[in-house]
Order: C-alpha cells, then structure tokens, then sequence
C-alpha cells in the first residue's frame, strides 16, 4: 500500500511518516516545510512540496495512492477565517475530490476535539456532542471539514476522523513551546483555581491510532473518534512537574478565570483593528483552555479500533523534555 501523508513536515505528520516508513509502508509526503522534507527524503518517503489548495496538485499527488492520512491543518487560536477555510476546508475538499478521480481507498483524516471546546467544563465528552456556537474559526472550520468528511463515505470513499487531544512529545512545536515561552517571559500564572482537569495524548499514541485507521475492519469506517491517553490529569501538577523536568519553576500566583478572560477579551478587540491581524499575547481561547476542565470518552474507539493508549502521559512529558534539551536550532 501507499500512503500519501499531508502536513508531513508539521510534528504529527513528521512523526507518522517515520512510523509508516519503520513499519515498511511505501509514503508520499507533502507539506510546506523544505528542510523538514529534506530529511523524510532522506528516510525513504518520496517527497513532494505545494499547496493543497490547488486541485491540480492534490490529483497530482494522490496519483497510485492507496491512503490518505490527511493531518495538514491552520491550527491556531487566531487568524483570518479566509486562511482557515482555505487551509482547512478547501484543501480537504480538494483532497476528496482527488480520492473520488484517483481512486483512493481510505480517507484518514485527522481532526480536533476543539469543535467541543464552549468555555464550560466538561466531562467523558463523547462524539456526538456539540456545543451551541464553535469558539473559534479553526474549530468551525475542522467541522466543516469532518462533514465533507462524512459526504465522502456516504459516497463510497473509506474514511476515519480522529480527534486527539493536546498532543504532546518528541517534536512539539505548539502545546509545550508555548508554555515554556510563555514561563520564560514571566508570563505563565496559573489561570482559575488551578484544579482544572483535561487530557492530553501522547504523539505516539495518535500515531498508532492513525494506523489503525489505516488498517481498521469495515464496522469502524465512517466514524469520528476521540483519542486521548485515557488519563485525565489536573493540568497545572502536569505543567509544574514538566518545567521541573527542565529545573525551571512554576509562578504560583492565580489569575480568576473572568480577569485573565476579560482582558484576552480587551487584547483580541485591539487586534482586530491592527492591518496585520497579529495574534494578541493572550487570547480568549488560550485563557478557555488553560482554566477548564475536559475530558473525552474513548470507549468507541477502543471498542470498533482497537484503539490503546501505551504511552502514559509522563512518558509522554519526558520524551518531550529529552527531545527539547537536545535539539539545534
């Protein structure tokens, strides 16, 4: 079989290419990144660089493919909605539209659990929620993507959603840079009463999720999954234990929920009038997201892919930390 893997270049997309590879899969991957192409060449996959918002591409470059792992995204608390949409929907539209000309077999699509996210905390959220308006435009338009999807399979195309939850390890370039960024710019306090509990998922356990997509029976296609490490943790004992792995400290002070909130609010007001659009340092999201409480229920995917997580969430944590000590810029 080959697997054609877009968003090869970003940290999921990286990390898959390589497993795909050790497990002797023939791969195509794409994305945006040369020198990151470079070396997935260098590994074995064939390598192709475009966007997958030009049609002619994506039928270019699904040509003789068997599977589609689509992880390419704009995964970001703030932007444009045009650069969203372009990024998230029309490539997928694009990429479906190859599937149905090349006759591509399996859709694996990799989505987000951020369509759940409402500010409230929420417990063993399972698939078919969702919350009465989306918080932002990457998880409008992740949706949106997931119903065309959905379209697809009722056409006939084999398809597999997965929505994993804070990936975390080796290769991170967003969750765990942020922090430390943020930690190291004095900038990192403890949003609400820091008690509030989420998951998080191992980048190696989504890896293995995402093959088992690729090779799951008949019953488990047309489906969307949660996918987590199964182990809800109070985020900020993860965050303080992580710096301490690092020998940095944790600034104990607590922001309320409502204050940090209100001045994300005031922040994202002020960004919207800048002609570059430029993210604020704090954003309504990013305060949601550090202050709530969510957990997701993996049942289903344990049940129809045989879907298990074996890499813990400190595993997880170290992995990153050894991978961040000694990385080049």
């Amino acid at each position: 079989m080959k697997v054609l893997v877009t968003g090869a270049t970003g940290f999921l997309g990286s990390r898959t290419v390589e497993k795909l590879l050790a497990q002797n899969f023939s791969v195509m991957a794409t994305g945006r990144n040369k020198i990151k192409l470079a070396k997935l060449k260098d590994l074995g996959a064939d390598t192709v660089q475009g966007s997958l918002e030009d049609l002619d591409f994506t039928e270019k470059i699904s040509e003789k493919i068997d599977i589609i792992v689509h992880s390419a995204a704009l995964s970001s608390p703030w932007g444009r909605y045009h650069d969203f949409y372009q990024a998230n929907i029309e490539a997928t539209k694009n990429l479906l539209l190859a599937s149905k000309k090349n006759q591509v077999r399996r859709f694996v699509h990799v989505s987000t659990p951020s369509i759940y996210f409402d500010y409230q905390d929420r417990f063993a959220i399972t698939e078919d929620f969702l919350p009465e308006k989306f918080v932002n435009h990457y998880a409008a338009t992740k949706y949106e993507a997931e119903k065309l999807v959905s379209q697809a399979a009722k056409e006939g195309l084999e398809t597999i959603s997965l929505r994993p939850r804070a990936i975390v390890g080796a290769g991170d370039t967003t969750i765990m840079p942020r922090l430390l960024k943020a930690n190291q710019e004095g900038k990192l306090k403890i949003i609400g009463d820091g008690k509030n509990i989420v998951d998080v998922t191992s980048v190696a356990n989504v890896v293995d999720a995402i093959i088992l997509g690729i090779n799951a029976p008949n019953e488990a296609l047309g489906h969307n999954y949660n996918i987590t490490n199964g182990e809800p943790v109070k985020l900020w004992e993860l965050i303080e234990e992580t710096l301490a792995k690092m020998n940095l400290s944790l600034n104990k002070k607590k922001v309320p929920f409502f204050v940090a909130y209100n001045l994300a609010k005031g922040l994202e007001a002020i960004a919207k009038l800048r002609a570059d659009y430029q993210e604020p340092v704090l954003t309504c999201y990013g305060v949601g997201i550090l202050a709530k409480s969510m957990t997701m229920n993996i049942d289903k995917a344990k049940d129809l892919l045989g879907y298990q997580p074996l890499q813990s969430n400190y595993q997880a944590v170290d992995e990153f930390v050894e991978w961040w000590k000694n990385k080049k810029d």
